[in-house]
């Protein structure tokens, strides 16, 4: 099968917007080979296809958050994961098939390495309970030892 975009290419187009992973609108149509305006139209005539939960617009205090990268007048639509897979159903084409399956396997591979890292933390930090506990130990043991020994300890020098 035709790797139509790199996969790095894909996720640096993933952007984290209200707590979740979303694509832009111009990122998509880019990537789908059509204009925003194209996409947004499609979107528009199938409306009942995007709960808030598939896309949502931005606010402009978040568009403005992304003012460097949005040149454009009218405020962005954003698709979650179900957004963009959904997307696919209205841009029938060879091209949106393929790029909606280089979507669906970043997305994919982003949970996978959170997933990862959330369990590599619990395990650190079960290593760090547990080494504390040994460090603290030695600790207490290292101050009973300087204590016997400041008991026993002679005084140097000439008294007078």
């Amino acid at each position: 099968m035709l790797n139509i975009i790199p996969g790095e290419r894909t996720e640096n187009k993933i952007l984290l917007m209200r707590g979740l992973k979303v694509m832009l609108d111009r990122d998509l149509a880019e990537l789908y080979g059509v204009e925003t305006k194209v996409l947004n139209q499609a979107v528009k005539r199938n409306r009942k296809r995007f709960p808030d939960d598939f896309m949502f617009q931005l606010s402009k205090a978040e568009t403005d958050v992304l003012v460097t990268n949005c040149d454009s007048s009218s405020l962005p639509y954003v698709f979650t994961e179900q957004g963009v897979a959904m997307l696919s159903s209205i841009l029938n084409s060879e091209r949106a098939i393929l790029v909606n399956v280089a979507i669906m396997r970043t997305f994919v591979n982003i949970r996978k390495f959170v997933s990862t890292y959330e369990g590599l933390a619990m395990k650190i930090a079960e290593l760090e309970k547990k080494y504390d506990k040994k460090i603290g130990k030695i600790f207490e043991t290292l101050d009973k030892f300087n204590k016997t020994e400041d008991k026993n300890k002679r005084e140097i020098g000439f008294r007078g």
